[in-house]
C-alpha cells in the first residue's frame, strides 16, 4: 500500500487540541495500512489536513514518537517507521504500550552496558568510591521507605558507580540514553511508584561492590533491570499504576 493510501485511514478529529488523540489517530493509521519497519509515513502537511489540525501539532505528534525510537527522520527525504507500532484494545492507552515498548527496548541497551560498567567499577573502584557508594544506597533507601523524593539520590548512586568503573563515557551514555526516551508527564513509567520493587536489590548491588565481587554485582544488575522489565510489562499488559 502506498503511504498516501494510508491517509484514507484518517478522519478529521472533533477537538484540535486533543495531543493524544491526534497520537492514537496516527498509531490506528499506521496499523490499519499495515505500515511496517522502513515504510515511509505520509507528509506532514498531508496527515494534517486528513485529521483537520495544524501542522504544529503533527510536528508535535511526530517529534514524540522520533523520541521515542519509533520514526527517524531523514532531511528532504521524509519520516520513516523504525519500529513496529501496535494499537491497543483493552484499557492500556495505545501512547502508554508505545512508550512501555520504547522502555523495554532502552532496557535491552542498558543491560549490556550496565554489565559491564558494574563489573569494572567492582573491581577497579578506590576504597574511598566504595565507601561512597554504600553511603549513597543507604541514602537511597531512606529516601524510598520514607516516601521521600528519591530521584536525585538515586542518581547519584548509579552515577558514584558510573565513575567507580574509570571510564566517564558509561555515565554520559546511560544518563543520555536516559534522557532520550521520551515520557509523557502523566505517563505511568515518570510516577515515583514506577520501579520501587527494585529498590531492596539496590542493597546488594552496593554490597557486591564494597567486597569487590564482581559476579555478585552483575547478577544484582541484572535482577534490578529484570524488575523493572517486569514492571514495565505488566503496564502494558493490564495496566498496572494506570
Amino acid at each position: 500500500m502506498s503511504r498516501d493510501a494510508a491517509l484514507s485511514y484518517l478522519e478529521p478529529l472533533e477537538n484540535r487540541t486533543r495531543n493524544v488523540a491526534v497520537l492514537d489517530a496516527l498509531a490506528e493509521m499506521v496499523e490499519r495500512a499495515g505500515l511496517t519497519i522502513g515504510d515511509r509515513l505520509p507528509p506532514e502537511v498531508s496527515l494534517a489536513a486528513s485529521l483537520g489540525v495544524g501542522r504544529s501539532t503533527i510536528r508535535e505528534a511526530l517529534n514524540r514518537w522520533e523520541g521515542l525510537g519509533i520514526i527517524k527522520r531523514r532531511r528532504g527525504d521524509g519520516t520513516y517507521l523504525s519500529a513496529r507500532v501496535q494499537t491497543s484494545r483493552g484499557l492500556v492507552p495505545t501512547m502508554v504500550r508505545l512508550e512501555g515498548e520504547a522502555l523495554l527496548r532502552l532496557i535491552e541497551i542498558r543491560r549490556t552496558l550496565e554489565n559491564d560498567v558494574v563489573r569494572k567499577a567492582t573491581l577497579k573502584a578506590t576504597p574511598k568510591q566504595r565507601s561512597e557508594i554504600a553511603r549513597l544506597c543507604t541514602a537511597l533507601l531512606s529516601e524510598v521507605n520514607s516516601g521521600r523524593p528519591w530521584r536525585k539520590t538515586d542518581h547519584a548512586f548509579h552515577n558514584a558507580i558510573y565513575d567507580a568503573s574509570g571510564n566517564p563515557m558509561y555515565g554520559q551514555i546511560l544518563t543520555n540514553l536516559d534522557h532520550a526516551l521520551d515520557r509523557g508527564e502523566i505517563s505511568p513509567f515518570n510516577r515515583d511508584a514506577f520501579g520501587l520493587e527494585s529498590f531492596p536489590i539496590h542493597r546488594d548491588l552496593a554490597d557486591a561492590i564494597v567486597a569487590e565481587d564482581a559476579e555478585r554485582a552483575v547478577d544484582a544488575i541484572n535482577r534490578i533491570l529484570d524488575t523493572v522489565e517486569a514492571e514495565v510489562r505488566a503496564i502494558i499488559a493490564d495496566g498496572k499504576l494506570l
